[in-house]
């Protein structure tokens, strides 16, 4: 004797299902560009009406800086966490640049600048992208600033070093969609030099330094 069940349909919650489409938004936007992140692409995305999308976000121009927020904010835990309990602040800075390099980091480089272009004429992503900026800014001096409390670094400004760091980093990223397979390697390591020198550190010293976790 065969017997069914009929599956439950299980609702989500507002909260949930925002955040599934934010979450949604945020994969687009980093594989296809700010630009496709419209409501009816995220309901083909998720299988869903495009009026629930509206439900959540009546205005496209909100998901896009949402979405971007999201896939910054991610991408600035990935590369520098808030807790870093597992090594000092020069491995963790040494793990930063390392991650910032290469292909890997050129999707999150072409997002940077596919919302810089287009927070001209979006305000609301322009403040999402000024948000995110200032975001990385404190997280690298406060980074910065544990290296110099602990004798690792030394700097009268973490501020400002935090900032010349980032843009060289900005600088470089700015390459993601051309070939840079005969960029010399001083310019390579542009933004290691940048940080070795304004922290007081020998050249060399960040690429010396093992990464969190890991054994000498």
């Amino acid at each position: 004797m065969s017997s069914s069940v009929e599956r439950k349909r299980i609702r989500k919650t507002p909260e949930a299902r925002r955040a599934e489409i934010v979450e949604a938004a945020a994969r687009v936007a980093l594989t296809e560009g700010l630009e496709c992140v419209t409501l009816r692409r995220i309901a083909e995305e998720l299988a869903v009406r495009p009026g629930l999308i509206s439900h959540y976000f009546p205005s496209a121009e909100e998901l896009v800086a949402e979405a971007f927020a999201v896939a910054a904010t991610g991408e600035l835990d990935s590369l520098l966490p808030a807790e870093r309990p597992h090594g000092t602040p020069a491995q963790y800075l040494a793990r930063y640049f390392a991650l910032s390099a290469g292909e890997a980091y050129d999707d999150i480089s072409r997002l940077w600048i596919n919302a810089r272009h287009l927070s001209r004429y979006r305000p609301v992503l322009r403040d999402r992208v000024a948000e995110q900026e200032l975001a990385s800014d404190d997280r690298l001096e406060g980074l910065i600033r544990e290296g110099v409390e602990r004798g690792e670094f030394r700097t009268d400004d973490p501020r400002a070093a935090a900032i010349q760091i980032l843009v060289v980093l900005d600088g470089l990223g700015a390459h993601a969609n051309t070939d840079r397979s005969n960029r010399p390697e001083v310019v390579t390591r542009m933004a290691v030099t940048t940080a070795e020198r304004e922290l007081g550190l020998k050249a060399g010293a960040l690429t010396e330094t093992p990464l969190p976790g890991v054994a000498d």
